[in-house]
This record gives structure tokens, C-alpha cells and sequence, in this order.
């Protein structure tokens, strides 16, 4: 009824169509089309007039297409309203005031820049034109108030509901709510169908706790504190409404989003059989996290019932019939690699909250049943986020229900040092990338410089194992274990070149060798999944079986030990630039040895999931890894193939030449100098690279 008053009296009072923004169709009904001739009934206009043209309408910069009024924005509703009345009024209506009684002209070169029809000019009464104008104005603000309404009216109820505490929820469908401490938000859902026996409603914010109560007074029986909380409402007969309330724990503003899920009579009710936490029905996963490995926890669940009924019984029996029957299915979602944004969050934890897209997006790491403890541990991952839920099914009816999914990034946003955004310290990142260096340099040369390949080879294997040693028995700090761990690798590489140089024992020096490229090809065999197996938790037949496949390296290649150190080298060295490249971008190949170092060090972690994302960034460092390696190997083998297998014996070759010197008068060897000479000649040459050349010729005038 507005738009066509509206267009009535445009079309009556000017005579002609403007070229206007034509305002949205109401659904389900069409708006009326004025002739371009004029209008129609007791209104109908004469002709358009021909002799001048309709002025072109130039709209003014940040003018409503309907209103002459530059629009501004409700509080709240997102919704444009006329601008408030200045002193002496808006500016277009002292430009109007002041023009009346003018020339058309003068009126006709103001109205050139709105949308206000030129024809208005025509008009001699001065009473009559303000009328218009503010019918204009006030019709245009209504027509775009009522447009954005229809067109969007989820916004508006948000709008409305936040401004007054109230969140209006719908089943099933995420909500986005800005919580503060003061001001709790109630959250209602209203027109529950009755074939609905349970709700679920849960909140989740990225780092910020959140508090979740039945009652505006929260209390322990009946709320929740977290970043990802839930509570369960069992309906009673004929309800139809559900109200919870939710604040953020601390003072700021905290973004979150909200959803309520139903379950029917059939489906497992999470929490259920809720005997350890506070309240009586609890469907929340419970995680707490170290840097090695991620604990989580939650209530066993029990059978679905209808409402007014009693809930079935947990422990009185434990056949088909009871909640023993249940099975739990644990899921794991890994967040975007380096994205630690909250909306990122918000829009990923979605994908974990339902059956069915938890089912699609998650990935199943275990199955539980009632026998079974309600306990799971994960490896930590730093930094990475990871979202875990549980699904609980009912073999009987084939029905599921969902826990609150829960997240982590197993380190602290708050911390000022080794927050989730600086990882790694200095002291790693000044190690490694040493380390990668020297790997860098063998994976290319490693065979050629014999000794320098010894000393690398050497430094890993004693800096591994005086590195666990000095863990488990002193209580040092990271950085001071780290500096000693690199004294006694540097002792380590020099004490094998040593041995080889003493020795001169091919078959020693690439028994140590195979024996760390097969320590990397164990470790990379367990960090698929078959290290997940169950079999594998138990720590006697993991190191026998560990040791058995890292000892084949050294084993097959017994025959061909400049093939095996050529492999080892390239394949190893490589490996460190991806150690160096971990220490400043996540990857999850750093997880291919510090797992086994974790298992190691800690008696429990094999009790952990070694589960690990492997996206874009994972992609691009393995292409770089075996593009390196295979790139170290090919240049080694054909600059070596002409050349003798491995360097003669060091000490035999120099007790020999020791002995050919002291009885071979004649050999210009025999005449070499003593080493303190030496040394003090060699110090001669430096002393007079750093001076300075003197000119040549007389310094001091010829007599005449």
C-alpha cells in the first residue's frame, strides 16, 4: 500500500514516470506499474509534455535512490533513517527555504543533483512543495526500511534480540553473538516440536571462557565455564520452550557462536550417565594438554526415552537392553596449517558439531565401547588447531548423538614468550639452522669430503643420545640442555673422524652411517598410519620391531658401502633443511623423529594417537625434501663413479710417508721444516697481507 500511494502521487502530481529505482516487490504480490502517460482513476494527467525532455536524474553522492536525504544507519537494526534535524534544518531543506521565490532555474540547477523530479519547480505554491517534499522523504526512508525487512528479516530479529539480551535460536542453525561479563544474553528457542525429547545447546569462543547456566544466577549443578561448553535439556510433556543464558567469564568483549541441536526419543543421550563432573547430565568433552601429548575425557552416555519417562538405568544391568550396549567413535579435525583467526575457528567447529558432518569431515581415529575407559590421549601438536568430538551410537536402532565438539592448539595465546604465534626459541632456531647448513653441504658433497660426511654423521648420533640422557637425569633448563647437547655432537662427530683416521674401518664407519638412515626410514614408517595400530602401543614390541627395520639399512647395503653413504647422505642432509624450514613455518614432517624422541623421553606417550595434518604447506616441504635428496644423490653418484670408493687407510698412509721421509735423504719431504717454524712462517704471511705495499723507486730528492 506505500509503494503504490507513493507512486500515485508521483505519477499524478508531475505528470510523468521518473526514472526512479523501482522499490522490491513484497513477496508474493507484484507492484502496481504506472503508465508512462500518466496515472490513472480521479488523477489521471494530461499528456507528458513534449517540447522540453524530462532533466536526466544524477544522483547525489551518499543520497537513498528514494529519499533526497542523505541516509544514516539505526543503532542496532542496520537500517537507513532520514538525518536528524540540525539548527535551522537539513541542509537541502535552508537550500530550499532559500530558494523559494526564486527563478525555476535556480530551483531547477539545486534539484539537478537528487532525485527529486524537476517539475516541482513548476509549482508556485511554496506550502504545497514542502508538503511534497516531506511526503517524498518520509515515503522513501519507509520504503527502503520496509525492503531491507523483507529482504533480510534474520539480521533484523538478530539485531532486535541482541539489543535487548535476547537470542533467538533456531534448531540446528549457528548463531554468532558477542558476549560481554555484564550483560548476559538469554537464549530462547521457541515452537519445539513434540517429537523432540532432548536439546543440546553449546558455545564456542576461541581462547575467552564462557559461561552456560539454566538459571540467570549460575551455579555449579547447573552451568559451565569453557571455550567450548554445552548443556542438555531434557523436555518435559508439552514443552515447547527452552532458555539458557550465557556471558562471557572475564571483563571484554568475547566472539562466539551458539547452536542448539535436537535428538529424538531413540537417539543416545551424551552425558547421560554423567558419575564423575557436576552435572547431572553432561555432554562435554573434557581436554587438558602439555606440550607432548592432549588428555581428553568425558561421561559415558546413556539410552533414549520419551518424555515424561523415567531415564533408563546406567549400572543395574549390563546386557543388550542397557547403555552397555553403546559404542563411541572418536573423530579428529585438523583447522587450516598457520590459521589462527577466530573466524576460522567458527566457521570449521560447524563441521564437528552434527552427526552427519562430523561424519563427513572428521576423521575416525577409534572406536570405545562401554567396556572401555572414557579416556583418549593424542600427541600434542603446537600451535596446529585440532577439533575432537565424539559420536555415541546405538547399535539397536542405528541412531547417534553427537558430545560437544572441543579445541585446542596445545599452546597459550596469553603468554608473552612461546605464545601460539612464536613457537620456537631462539636457541632451536639458532641450532637447526646451523644444522641444516651442515646437512645442506653433505646431502651434495658428503661423500667427497669423507671427514666432513664422518663428522655429520657422528654429531647426530651422539647429540640424540646425550641429549635423552641429560633429560631424563637432570632437571636443566631447555636452552642449557640444547648448548650441551651441541658440545657433545661436536665431541661425537670429531671422535668418530678420529676412529676412522686411527682405524681407517670402512665397515665401522658405515655401520654407523646405515644405521642413521635407517633410524630416519623407522621413524618415517611409524609416522604413518600404521604406527597407530594397537599393537604398537605396547612399548616391547614397538622397539624390537623399531630396531629390526632401522637395522636392515646397514644390512642390505653391506655389500655396496658407497652406495649406502651416498643414500644416507643426500637423503639425511636433506631432511635437516626441513628440521631448519620447521623451526620458522609449521610443518608436520618435524613430527617424523620428535615423536620417537617424545616416546623416548615420556614412559606414557605410547599411549598417544600420532595423528598429523598434512596440507599445503606439508606438500610444498616434501616436494622440496625429495627434490633435494634425489637431486644430492644424482650429483654424488656421477662425480664418484670414476673415483676410488672410499679414501686409503689415514694412519697406515701417514706412518708410511713418516718412514719414507726419515730414510730418503734425497725426497724434498725430508728437508720440511719444524712445526714451530712453520707455525712462525705462516704467521710471517699474514702479518704482511695486512700491510701496506711500499712504492718503488727513490724516497729522497736527487742532489743536484
Amino acid at each position: 500500500m506505500l509503494h503504490r500511494a507513493f507512486l500515485r502521487v508521483r505519477s499524478c502530481y508531475c505528470g510523468q514516470a521518473l526514472p526512479l529505482r523501482a522499490p522490491p516487490a513484497l513477496p508474493g504480490r507484484a507492484l502496481p506499474q504506472v503508465p508512462e502517460g500518466g496515472g490513472s482513476g480521479p488523477c489521471r494527467a494530461g499528456p507528458a509534455p513534449s517540447a522540453r525532455p524530462a532533466p536526466a536524474v544524477r544522483p547525489f553522492p551518499g543520497l537513498s535512490p528514494l529519499s533526497p536525504f542523505p541516509p544514516q544507519r539505526h543503532a542496532g537494526l542496520g537500517s537507513p533513517r532520514a538525518a536528524p534535524a540540525a539548527r535551522g534544518g537539513p541542509a537541502p531543506w535552508r537550500s530550499l527555504r532559500n530558494s523559494l521565490g526564486k527563478s525555476d532555474g535556480y530551483c531547477a540547477s539545486w534539484l539537478a543533483d537528487t532525485n527529486i523530479p524537476t517539475c516541482i519547480c513548476q509549482r508556485s505554491d511554496s506550502l504545497q512543495c514542502l508538503l511534497l517534499l516531506t511526503f517524498w522523504s518520509v515515503a522513501g526512508s519507509l520504503a527502503e526500511l520496509v525492503s531491507s525487512a523483507v529482504s533480510n528479516p534474520d539480521s533484523w530479529w538478530e539485531a532486535l534480540s541482541l539489543s535487548s539480551g535476547l537470542l533467538e535460536l533456531s534448531l540446528g542453525k549457528f548463531r554468532n553473538v558477542l558476549l560481554n561479563q555484564t550483560n548476559p544474553v538469554e537464549a530462547v528457542i521457541r515452537n519445539i516440536a513434540s517429537n523432540v525429547t532432548v536439546v543440546i545447546f553449546q558455545v564456542h569462543a576461541q581462547q575467552s571462557d564462557v559461561v552456560i547456566s539454566f538459571d540467570k544466577t549460575p551455579s555449579v549443578n547447573s552451568s559451565g565455564i569453557g571455550v567450548d561448553k554445552g548443556l542438555v535439556s531434557i523436555l518435559r510433556p508439552e514443552q515447547t520452550v527452552c532458555t539458557w543464558y550465557v556471558r562471557a567469564l572475564d571483563a571484554g568483549q568475547v566472539l562466539s557462536t551458539a547452536i542448539s541441536i535436537p535428538y529424538m526419543e531413540k537417539d543416545p543421550i551424551p552425558g547421560g550417565c554423567n558419575l564423575e563432573f557436576d552435572l547431572e547430565v553432561d555432554p562435554n568433552l573434557y581436554l587438558d594438554y602439555t606440550l607432548v601429548d592432549i588428555h581428553i575425557k568425558f561421561a559415558p552416555a546413556n539410552l533414549g526415552y520419551t518424555r515424561g519417562a523415567n531415564p533408563p538405568s546406567c549400572d543395574s544391568e549390563t546386557g543388550q537392553s542397557s547403555r552397555w550396549r553403546l559404542r563411541y567413535d572418536v573423530y579428529q579435525y585438523f583447522l587450516p596449517e598457520n590459521d589462527l583467526s577466530e573466524m576460522v575457528l567458527m566457521s570449521h567447529i560447524r563441521k564437528m558439531s552434527g552427526v552427519q558432518s562430523i561424519r563427513a569431515n572428521g576423521i575416525k581415529m577409534l572406536t570405545l565401547t562401554a567396556d572401555d575407559k572414557t579416556n583418549v590421549y593424542f600427541s600434542s601438536l603446537p600451535g596446529q588447531g585440532v577439533i575432537y568430538n565424539v559420536v555415541v551410537w546405538d547399535p539397536l536402532w542405528n541412531s547417534s548423538a553427537a558430545y560437544i565438539p572441543v579445541h585446542t592448539y596445545a599452546c597459550s595465546f596469553a603468554d608473552l614468550v612461546d605464545n601460539c604465534s612464536s613457537l620456537s626459541k631462539l636457541s632451536t632456531k639458532v641450532f637447526f639452522t646451523a644444522f641444516g647448513i651442515l646437512g645442506l653441504f653433505t646431502c651434495f658433497f658428503g661423500h667427497r669430503f669423507w671427514k666432513t660426511d664422518l663428522f655429520f654423521m657422528g654429531f647426530i648420533v651422539a647429540a640424540f643420545i646425550f641429549f635423552v640422557f641429560i633429560t631424563r637425569v637432570t632437571g636443566l633448563g631447555y636452552d642449557v640442555r640444547l648448548i650441551l647437547t651441541a658440545v657433545a655432537g661436536i665431541i661425537g662427530g670429531l671422535l668418530l673422524v678420529v676412529s676412522w683416521w686411527r682405524f681407517g674401518s670402512v665397515l665401522l664407519s658405515m655401520f654407523v652411517i646405515g644405521l642413521v638412515l635407517g633410524f630416519l626410514f623407522s621413524s618415517t614408517l611409524f609416522f604413518t598410519p600404521l604406527g597407530d595400530y594397537r599393537v604398537f602401543r605396547d612399548d616391547v614390541v614397538f622397539w624390537v620391531t623399531f630396531t629390526c627395520v632401522a637395522l636392515m639399512i646397514p644390512v642390505l647395503f653391506v655389500g655396496c658401502p658407497r652406495i649406502l653413504n651416498i643414500l644416507a647422505s643426500g637423503i639425511v642432509g636433506s631432511y635437516t633443511v626441513v628440521l631448519a624450514i620447521a623451526c620458522y613455518v609449521y610443518t608436520s614432517l618435524a613430527y617424523i623423529t620428535l615423536d620417537l624422541l617424545r616416546r623416548v623421553l615420556n614412559n606414557y606417550f605410547s599411549r598417544a594417537y600420532t595423528n598429523v595434518p598434512f596440507q599445503r604447506n606439508d606438500f610444498i616441504i616434501l616436494s622440496v625434501w625429495v627434490m633435494l635428496a634425489l637431486s644430492g644423490v644424482t650429483v654424488q653418484l656421477r662425480r664418484e663413479r670414476s673415483e676410488m670408493p672410499f679414501p686409503p687407510h689415514p694412519y697406515l698412509t701417514w706412518k708410511r710417508e713418516r718412514e719414507r721421509r726419515s730414510t730418503n735423504v734425497l725426497d724434498p719431504s725430508h728437508h720440511i721444516p719444524p712445526l714451530r717454524e712453520r707455525i712462525h712462517n705462516k704467521l710471517l704471511h699474514i702479518k704482511e697481507f695486512f700491510q701496506k705495499d711500499q712504492p718503488a723507486g727513490e724516497r729522497t730528492p736527487l742532489l743536484l
